[in-house]
């Protein structure tokens, strides 16, 4: 199975680099989008190598989509391609995760209206504007869809969305 991380310059380093080692482990392919092809640098520090950028993706390519949080999820909402690729995405009706602010790529793609959904507690405004139905819990899966709130919810964020993304 092939999964993309979407993600820019500002990405929370553990949300980014946990989930996708996790995945990794568990035999999928993963593969790293931006806005721009290159060097993307997290928020304390570490850098990972965006071998696409979002305008060179195909939604159908892939089999899940993930997005860490991170300011660097605020920033790819501001991105018209980010937002038009999460809605194609989301027509095939393919399995998605986003933990932290993650969740707001979600939102401004229109996806998340009507769904039970968490994030980082200081942007759940955001999705309930956006209408989801926020719940303040570590894990949340409406459908195909997982979101998760902070770091230290990882370890059940991951459990879940390896059950979802290999279903």
């Amino acid at each position: 199975m092939r999964v993309l991380f979407i993600t820019e310059s500002g990405f929370e380093d553990t949300e980014l680099l946990c989930p996708k080692y996790r995945l990794e482990e568990e035999g999928f392919q993963v593969d790293i989008a931006a806005p721009e092809w290159g060097e993307v640098k997290g928020k304390i520090g570490y850098t990972i190598s965006a071998n696409l950028s979002i305008d060179e993706a195909e939604p159908e390519a892939f089999d899940a989509l993930f997005i860490p949080g991170g300011k660097a999820a605020e920033k790819l909402t501001m991105h018209e391609s980010v937002i038009d690729f999460v809605k194609k995405f989301a027509e095939l009706n393919r399995p998605m995760a986003a933990i932290c602010h993650g969740p707001l790529v979600l939102a401004a793609a229109g996806i998340l209206k009507g769904k039970r959904a968490t994030c980082y507690y200081k942007v759940s405004d955001k999705l309930e504007e956006a209408g989801a139905i926020y719940e303040n819990t570590p894990v949340v899966v409406d459908g195909k869809i997982v979101t998760s709130r902070q770091p230290s919810d990882i370890p059940k964020f991951m459990k879940e969305v390896i059950r979802v993304f290999k279903s």
